[in-house]
């Protein structure tokens, strides 16, 4: 005998600010269900959820939960106000005696329960609330981007718990890795419609594109046919004599539907542009620590970090990951060793605090009046990687419609505030990217253009993320902090780390690998033979000579810069091509002498 449904929507239609999100709605969810809800940014997922946990009215249609179901609802933003603890928060409504069930769950997700509610951070709250939804342990759980400010330790330990329940649930999450192990039916919101697939979110990719694909052939046959009987109408003995007022009242049909087809959304339009090129060093510290008071943050750690790499830093929550970043890049100071920043560099930061987004003024007004992207005398134009575009142009490059222009920022869902800050910082040039936690809140169709940018850049890139799938699509190396202030360099991605970690974890720990995954291989190789008094002394020289080369670059490329050069004064034009060429050459050669000289002398 079938069992009754843990909850059903019949006929539901809501409309949002004068746009339908959706319209006779009709979803089923059974028990034993493990759906995920995924779509873009925007497309009303949240509200959908809210829906299903009966905290939004539709505009019509019915919700039913059958006698006796329970329904736990964990949302983005939980209100907290009322309670003097996250404890207390998490363990409102449980039964005496249970509150081993808030402990175990704190634990999990590395909160403390007597944490006041005062001065906790919104990522502590969050995990409050799914401490408390796991706690419930309702019929149904209706999770809203739980793992969103989770480390990739209570990932996994979430993961765990939501595999081992017997719970039905829908969750919200652009974690890929985490909807393929969970995920066995997925929920497609696309422009106003529901569709379901039951199958897991693994296949989800290829069935977004076989719909896609159908629907493109579908409009592209649409519209020959009403050329054809346009055509018709213009030109036809019929349509100009006997007025065949059938095949007229047709065509307007076929008008009407091609004006109700709703296109796509498409991919914002982010591009990066890397500026001069810097030195082969971009960073090396040499004996590096930090503590804050008795909390040791980092042990003498070394590391080189050259142009080119893609490097993730890994580890759970508070174990120092920004503290390293900032200390890589010069912004805080170790208490002890040294930090070497290469030459010519030009940093973009992507800040996950989001502090520098002033969430009172627009939109239009925070771009315009940013420092570095303001354009003299013009209140509507901003710089883009040294060109003027008009403000609004810009923002719909990262999918904002006009009418948000002039919204306040705080009206911005968290997707959406991750992409205004992408847009700040890819209207500069730079050579050194610099990203904490870039991937949070962003749909799956923007992560995949980021990541593709981000393996297309030609520079630098140093990132913070929790996000498995992105970190092996992305990452060359791997520097994991593992408490204790240990810090490893691993080569490859999060599961290259886990595979090697695995197989010499021990041996590895305390520790310290030197160097990028091209520095690893150097070292392998490399031998443990002293300098002779000549290599020492080209080891001391060859900083001075490597400024010397970038400088001289650097006035060249000024000067080759001018469009006029080649045609007013072509020998000077020749012999400066020449000179470049020529230095680009030594600078190499002076890069590679260095880095083999250095690392022998380690």
């Amino acid at each position: 005998m079938a069992r009754a449904p843990l909850l059903q929507l019949s006929q539901v239609s809501l409309t949002f600010g004068g746009n339908p999100l959706f319209d006779s709605l009709d979803l089923t969810i059974q028990p034993g269900d493990r759906i995920a809800l995924v779509g873009r940014n925007g497309s009303g997922k949240s509200t959908l959820l809210k829906l299903m946990a009966g905290l939004s009215e539709a505009d019509r249609g019915d919700r039913i939960v059958p006698p006796g179901m329970r329904v736990g609802y964990m949302e983005q933003d939980p209100d907290l106000s009322a309670f003097a603890t996250l404890g207390d928060y998490a363990g409102a409504g449980l039964p005496p005696g249970e509150d081993y069930k808030v402990i175990a769950a704190a634990e999990g997700l590395d909160f403390r329960p007597d944490a006041p509610v005062a001065t906790a951070s919104g990522g502590e709250k969050r995990r409050a609330a799914l401490a408390r939804l796991l706690a419930e342990a309702p019929d149904l759980m209706l999770l809203d981007e739980p793992t969103n400010h989770l480390d990739i330790n209570a990932i996994r330990w979430l993961e765990a718990e939501l595999t081992g329940t017997r719970a039905a649930f829908v969750l919200i999450s652009h974690d890929r890795a985490f909807l393929r192990a969970l995920a066995r039916s997925t929920l497609w919101i696309d422009r106003g419609q529901v569709r379901r697939m039951d199958k897991g979110f693994a296949a989800f990719e290829d069935w977004r594109d076989t719909v896609w694909e159908a629907e493109d052939e579908a409009r592209h046959k649409l519209e020959r046919k009403i050329k054809a009987e346009a055509k018709w109408a213009v030109e036809g003995i019929s349509a100009r004599r006997k007025r065949n007022q059938g095949r007229v009242r047709a065509l307007a049909a076929l008008r009407d539907e091609r004006g109700a087809m709703i296109r796509r959304q498409g991919v914002a339009d982010m591009a990066l542009e890397a500026g001069n090129t810097s030195g082969r060093l971009v960073a090396e510290v040499k004996g590096i620590s930090k503590s804050y008071g008795t909390k040791v943050i980092l042990r003498p750690f070394d590391f080189r970090l050259l142009r080119g790499d893609r490097v993730a830093l890994v580890g759970p929550n508070g174990v120092g990951k920004t503290t390293l970043l900032k200390m890589l890049t010069g912004e805080v100071a170790p208490d002890s060793g040294t930090v070497r920043l290469g030459t010519n560099l030009e940093i973009a930061v992507f800040d996950q605090a989001r502090a520098t987004l002033d969430l009172s003024v627009s939109l239009w007004d925070g771009l315009v009046n940013d420092p570095d992207m303001r354009v003299s005398g013009r209140s509507d134009q901003v710089m883009v990687r040294g060109q003027p575009r008009h403000v609004v142009a810009y923002l719909k490059d990262f999918l904002f419609d006009e009418s948000q222009a002039r919204a306040p920022v705080g009206s911005l869902s968290g997707g959406e505030r991750a992409r205004l800050l992408l847009a700040r910082l890819m209207a500069r040039r730079s050579n050194f990217l610099v990203l904490d936690e870039p991937t949070n809140d962003l749909d799956v169709e923007t992560l995949d253009l980021l990541q593709d940018l981000i393996a297309d850049f030609d520079g630098t890139v140093i990132l913070v993320s929790h996000d498995r799938d992105f970190i092996d699509r992305v990452a060359t190396v791997t520097v994991a902090m593992e408490g204790d202030g240990r810090a490893v360099v691993y080569p490859g991605g999060w599961s290259d780390y886990q595979a090697q970690r695995g197989d010499d974890g021990e041996s590895e720990k305390g520790t310290v690998a030197k160097g990028s995954s091209a520095n690893l291989k150097r070292n392998a190789k490399s031998d443990a033979r002293s300098l002779s008094f000549t290599e020492r002394h080209r080891l001391e020289s060859l900083p001075d000579l490597i400024e010397r080369l970038e400088a001289e670059i650097g006035k060249l490329e000024d000067f080759l810069s001018d469009p006029n050069l080649f045609s007013t004064a072509p020998d000077k034009f020749r012999k400066a091509s020449e000179a470049l060429t020529e230095r680009q050459a030594a600078l190499a050669a002076a890069e590679e002498d260095w880095l083999a000289l250095e690392e022998r002398a380690q």
